[in-house]
């Protein structure tokens, strides 16, 4: 009786933990989105990938070029991470946060300038 107990607890543990490799596996590669600006819409590629909770990649499109995101972290279906563009002497800090919902990441940006806006990234 115990025996069971003790597999039935490895199965479930095993069966979680394969759960939460599978949402990592499927950050990692390239995202397309289309971001609302006051030119119009641009596009912006995110390239991801896990290791554990840690994410980390680069944010291309919009003004100045791709840049490395900082502060990445992946919890479940949960993302968010910081990216800080320098413009002369300024510098600019967003905050991205959201999920991870099949091929799509839903994220609302803060920071920088204006109000938090949401975007829609596709994985190509």
């Amino acid at each position: 009786m115990k025996t069971t107990r003790v597999g039935i607890r490895c199965m479930a543990a095993l069966a979680a933990l394969t759960l939460w490799v599978s949402f990592a596996a499927d950050i990692d590669g390239k995202w397309t989105g289309q971001v609302q600006g006051r030119r119009g819409s641009q596009a912006q590629t995110l390239t991801l990938k896990a290791d554990g909770n840690a994410l980390t990649g680069s944010l291309q499109g919009g003004r100045g070029g791709p840049v490395e995101i900082s502060n990445g972290t992946i919890d479940g279906d949960n993302i968010s991470f910081t990216v800080v563009r320098q413009f002369g002497d300024n510098k600019v800090t967003q905050e991205f946060k959201g999920t991870l919902s099949g091929g799509e990441l839903k994220l609302t940006v803060s920071g920088g300038r204006g109000e938090p806006a949401q975007v829609t990234y596709k994985k190509e």
